[in-house]
């Protein structure tokens, strides 16, 4: 991939395993506000999305329900999330450490808070190797809008046609493809390969490795 100079990364379901403490947090919001029942499939196919914006999908609340959903659900996160409640996928820490070294300029766009992104990604020790980190609350238009990349771009001066978007649902794909830049989806995230290759994207992987040596192929 010659002309790929920088990769945006999407975090849940891409860089870090988080379904399984997302989903349970979900389910005790809706537990806790009566909500009609969803099944941990339905809840997780939303990951990718904002999280005001995931009780207007699964119920078609409004505004100030969906505020209310959001701070419960923020509420319980909190107190579930422990240090070991998400691993980051095989091969991630390393995998990116070196396609810093290799020259590849490196961000990411989640639809996670800033602030829990920060977390995060401290907790990892990523902050050398990334030059951007970009939260839902950070833009105007969630994905699959491009505010995201475009809004990464213009920060680090650099050419949405040469970044790579990478992420395990379709909403990181379209998001990338309305950007004008390249796009690979993972298959080991939240999003099977034919559910991401409902938003074509350009490349498909099974492994954050795989994902590496295809970058420095």
């Amino acid at each position: 991939m010659k002309h790929i100079k920088n990769i945006i990364f999407d975090f849940d379901g891409t860089l870090v395993d988080t379904a399984p403490l997302i989903v349970k947090t979900m389910q005790a919001a809706i537990e806790e506000l009566s909500l009609p029942e969803k099944t941990d499939e339905e809840c997780r196919a939303t990951i990718g999305l904002r999280l005001e914006e995931i009780p207007m999908v699964l119920w078609g609340l409004d505004e100030i329900q969906s505020a209310i959903f959001a701070k419960v659900y923020r509420r319980i996160f909190n107190d579930l999330k422990k240090p070991d409640a998400a691993q980051c996928f095989p091969g991630v820490t390393e995998g990116l450490q070196k396609l810093y070294d290799c020259g590849y300029g490196l961000a990411i766009a989640s639809s996670r808070s800033s602030k829990s992104l920060d977390e995060y990604v401290n907790a990892f020790g990523w902050n050398k190797v990334l030059s951007a980190v970009l939260g839902g609350n950070d833009v105007v238009h969630g994905k699959p809008a491009p505010d995201a990349v475009l809004n990464i771009c213009k920060k680090l001066d650099w050419n949405a046609n040469d970044c790579l978007v990478v992420g395990d649902a379709v909403y990181d794909i379209m998001m990338g493809r309305n950007a004008g830049s390249v796009t690979c989806g993972v298959s080991y995230g939240n999003h099977d390969r034919d559910k991401l290759n409902t938003a074509k994207p350009d490349f498909i992987v099974d492994s954050f490795e795989e994902l590496v040596r295809f970058i420095l192929s």
